[in-house]
Order: C-alpha cells, then structure tokens, then sequence
C-alpha cells in the first residue's frame, strides 16, 4: 500500500471518525430523537423555517441510516486493515458530496433572504467536509 504520508491513514481514520462519525452520525441522531435539544446544541439551526425543516429532517435520517459505515471505515484505517481502505470509499465521498451541498445550500438560502449560518460556520464545516472526504478517497485510492 502506497502511503500519501506517514500515517496518512491513521489522520484519515481519525478525521473520518471526528467529522464523519460523530459530527454527522451522532449529531444526526440527537436531531431525529429531539429536535429542540439539537437547536440547543446547535446542531440545528434555531430560525429553520418550515420548509427547511422539512429537508434537514430528511438529511438527518439519510446521514444517521449510512452514517454508522463511518466508524466502521474509520476504525479500519486506524487499524490499518484492507477493508477499512474499501470502506473508505464511501465516507469519502459522502463527505465530499457534503461539502459541496452544504456551501451550495447556504448559498441557497442567502439568496432566498435567509442567513441561517455564520460565514465562519459555513467556511469551516465546508473546508472540514472537504478535507476530509477528499483525504479518505486518496487514501482508499493509495491502500487499494
């Protein structure tokens, strides 16, 4: 297995479980049990609108139903194992994939009249999303 850098697998396994496991699984179940205990961590937006709602509640069910694969993956790169390079495949993409929805989602709704996130929230949520997902697929791509 190619290394991108001295344990490049063990920092992709680490953020995999930060950013992907417990931000997103974690933070996306407390939102389906209680809602308003996520607005109160700030896992949820406390000016929603209605309409919005809607769609963040299906988010979380998509994230917390594949959500779970995270900690698996993560855990198989820390470990170092070849299925945990497999598994890598798919947190990688997803976050990459929420990274980019999330910039464009905020974009969305500014232009629509509403500022639900801080920049500082937007900038380093998208960069984290990022980072992550596109170091988890070079890594998958390197330990294949």
């Amino acid at each position: 297995m190619n290394e991108i850098f001295p344990y490049s697998n063990i920092v992709a396994g680490i953020l995999v479980l930060i950013v992907g496991f417990i931000f997103h699984w974690l933070g996306q179940l407390i939102s389906i049990i209680d809602w308003d205990i996520a607005t109160k961590l700030g896992l949820q937006e406390k000016e929603l609108p209605p309409e919005y709602k809607v769609y963040e509640h299906a988010n979380a069910i998509a994230d917390v139903a594949i959500g779970w694969l995270y900690g698996i993956a993560g855990f198989g790169l820390l470990l170092g194992v070849s299925w945990g390079y497999k598994l890598a495949w798919i947190p990688g993409a997803i976050l990459l994939y929420h990274g980019i929805s999330f910039w464009f989602w905020n974009v969305n709704q500014r232009n629509s009249g509403h500022k639900l996130n801080s920049d500082t929230l937007r900038i380093g949520w998208t960069t984290a999303n990022l980072i992550t997902g596109l170091l988890a697929i070079t890594v998958a791509w390197n330990g294949s």
